[in-house]
């Protein structure tokens, strides 16, 4: 389903800023997979979410998408397939127009917006009840006026009204509060379950990471340094989660973030 070869980037080459953050990374994502990414700050899992989604250009290596070379694609044709989430609910939404113009767009673009009909604006506000945020009485707010908690779920129904071949997940509960975010995280996981969505969620929590989708991966310094799955991943805690970090990297996982989530 994705496939990645290889790839490598460097920013800033041959200046005192030089920083390799992708070295040699390859992966394979199968049909209907749900995978978690862990690791440290600048461990490059957001740097890989970029390379995937188009960002930037890759210095080497290629990305496949459903069979399909996309690694020269721009970023506006690789959204066509791949719907993305960052970890500001700002993000993702035109905050001066409505809910409903927010979803209109997402659906069918600019040209759906003006010709809108009553039938398609009553599957919208059926699709937003879905959400049980309480937004389908606010169809004409503007989504500005929202919560974080309330913003993070209509794009996350936005991203995927029109379900992508690839769902990428850049922390998209980190900013809100534990009891939005356990919200968002279970609309989450009901949305990629019943549309089959396939998955990549980047997570600093470890324990969700081991009980979310059916992988896990770990970066460290630009690289995957372990992929669990199956049997091995049911058993793992996080305790031995952070001993095969220490095993596979030579060093134990210093993130305060990441560490103080799962106690």
């Amino acid at each position: 389903m994705l496939q990645i070869n290889d790839i490598s980037k460097t920013f800033n080459p041959g200046t005192v800023n030089e920083k390799k953050a992708l070295s040699h990374v390859s992966l394979d994502v199968a049909d209907g997979d749900h995978i978690s990414i862990i690791g440290s700050n600048g461990a490059g899992k957001s740097t890989l979410f970029n390379a995937i989604a188009g960002s930037f250009l890759v210095d080497e290596g290629s990305i496949i998408l459903d069979g399909k070379d996309i690694t020269l694609e721009p970023e506006h044709i690789r959204s066509r397939s791949i719907g993305r989430l960052f970890q500001d609910p700002m993000r993702g939404t035109a905050p001066d127009m409505s809910i409903e113009e927010n979803l209109a767009l997402a659906a069918g673009g600019g040209g759906w917006l003006s010709r809108i009909s009553k039938k398609e604006k009553m599957m919208l506000r059926e699709k937003v009840a879905m959400l049980e945020m309480g937004l389908e009485d606010r169809m004409d707010s503007p989504v500005g006026l929202l919560s974080g908690g309330q913003r993070q779920a209509l794009t996350l129904m936005m991203a995927t009204i029109n379900p992508p071949k690839l769902l990428l997940l850049d922390e998209h509960t980190a900013a809100l509060d534990p009891a939005t975010s356990d919200k968002v995280l279970e609309l989450t996981n009901r949305i990629i379950s019943e549309n089959k969505l396939t998955c990549i969620v980047i997570t600093h929590n470890m324990q969700s990471a081991l009980s979310m989708g059916n992988r896990t991966l770990m970066m460290e310094g630009g690289n995957i340094i372990f992929d669990i799955s199956g049997e091995e991943r049911h058993n793992m805690t996080v305790d031995d989660l952070l001993g095969m970090f220490r095993s596979r990297s030579g060093h134990s996982l210093d993130n305060d973030r990441m560490l103080l989530a799962d106690r």
